[in-house]
């Protein structure tokens, strides 16, 4: 089991994102005393008689004013099984950007919903990303449960709808979890409540502690795109020619074979330097220097493979989109791509379908995507790239849309990536179940 969790959050507005993460925080006892102290002070100056915990992680002065996230903010906490880096997102529509980037390195993500309000819009969207973007577990936490009266049948109902929701989206049942829980009060967040004696499964804290995981992405194939090429011609060091970067995927050690893309030079590494010395292996994620065997013409932009598993660079991209900008996609539109640490002009050449996320389906030639759409589309880059699939290395299989008027981002792009459409597309509660899911007076 891994030692490390990467998760994110989702959800609706106001549905308590970020009070559950606060509530995860306190009652770790991640919290410094300090930060509780003005937190407490800050409630009390609301006329609050409990302390406001979204306070902990909405930092940004609108966010605070609006009691809403705007951006995504990184929290680290630790228990004695296993240390977390939490990435708690916006619920608004128009920051499912931010969204869509705390979710790319997720290996889990919590999706909250109210339970007086059960899976909406929102919910099946970010739903629909979050399976697009290969998360690989899923959690419904059916927060304020307090306020349905700890209500079992709501929480069945609401689990059962979004557990066929997120199997139609191809994740499996034993990879989604349904947890009922109240992040005001700490409802089965760390502690479990005595309050649903029909729940007995595990706490949120419990779940996250003994998912499965896998350490994504040492296990895949070694790439590293090139950031810098290192010559201090300098008396010390007058040979030294190193090619700085971070490694995106798998691991390098000295004596590995590699290949250096697009020209498809074949060489052997003969150190890996750190600023702190040299290192037998470097692992995904770890800034490098390489020094290979051989001169090469190297520059900023390619990139340094494993010589057993080459992709092949191509000028022609089959990816989907989650489109990101307010200014509509459509065919023909010139842009730049953005590729590890490579930039080249791209036309569309094609819009093939575009997602609904609601019913499940996909319509065909959509002539544009609007914000927050999904959508297969056709590429064509000015120079070749070496995108791997994404579902086989999520690092190397992603890229950016820039817009090439003023370098704004315009979308996230996954190269080879689908969403499955199931035989029963767009299933929804028959009127006695939505019933259920409605407030009473």
């Amino acid at each position: 089991m891994s030692d490390l969790l990467r998760l994110a959050t989702a959800g609706s507005v106001d549905d308590g994102k970020s009070t559950l993460v606060g509530r995860l925080l306190h009652d770790t006892k991640s919290v410094l005393a300090d930060q509780l102290d003005a937190v407490q002070r800050a409630s009390a100056d609301r006329g609050l008689e409990v302390p406001d915990l979204s306070l902990l992680v909405d930092g940004l002065r609108a966010e605070r004013e609006q009691g809403i996230t705007i951006d995504v903010a990184y929290r680290y906490f630790a228990t004695p099984r296993r240390s977390f880096v939490l990435a708690d997102t916006p619920g608004h529509v128009q920051y499912t950007r931010n969204t869509v980037t705390g979710a790319s390195t997720a290996q889990l993500a919590v999706l909250l919903v109210d339970a007086r309000n059960g899976v909406v819009e929102q919910t099946r969207r970010h739903a629909a990303v979050l399976a697009l973007l290969g998360v690989p577990h899923l959690v419904l936490a059916v927060n304020k449960i307090d306020l349905v009266d700890y209500d079992e049948s709501a929480f069945r109902l609401i689990a059962k709808e979004f557990t066929a929701h997120a199997t139609a989206l191809g994740y499996a049942e034993s990879s989604v979890r349904t947890i009922p829980v109240s992040a005001l009060h700490g409802d089965n967040v760390v502690d479990r409540s005595a309050n649903t004696p029909w729940y007995d499964g595990p706490t949120l804290l419990e779940h996250l502690e003994t998912v499965p995981v896998q350490p994504d992405p040492h296990e895949v194939p070694f790439r590293m795109p090139v950031q810098y090429v290192i010559r201090p011609r300098s008396a010390e060091y007058p040979d030294y020619r190193g090619y700085a970067g971070q490694v995106a995927a798998g691991t390098v050690s000295e004596g590995d074979e590699v290949v250096v893309l697009p020209a498809g030079l074949r060489t052997r590494v003969t150190r890996v330097d750190t600023m702190d010395g040299p290192l037998a292996e470097a692992r995904a994620g770890r800034s490098v220097t390489l020094l290979l065997a051989d001169d090469l013409d190297i520059s900023r932009g390619d990139m340094i493979v494993a010589a057993e598993s080459v992709p092949q660079p191509t000028d022609e991209l089959d990816a989907t989109l989650c489109w990101l900008a307010e200014k509509p996609l459509r065919p023909g539109a010139r842009v730049l791509v953005k590729h590890g640490t490579r930039t080249v002009p791209a036309i569309v050449t094609d819009l093939a379908s575009r997602f609904d996320e609601q019913k499940l389906s996909y319509a065909d030639a959509p002539g544009s995507l609007q914000l927050n759409d999904i959508g297969r589309v056709l590429l064509r880059t000015a120079e070749p790239l070496p995108a791997d699939d994404y579902t086989t290395n999520r690092r190397t299989g992603a890229f950016l849309v820039i817009d090439s008027s003023d370098g704004g981002t315009l979308a996230a792009g996954l190269v080879g990536a689908a969403l499955p459409v199931p035989d029963d597309a767009g299933r929804r509660p028959a009127a006695d179940e939505q019933a259920l899911l409605t407030p009473g007076p």
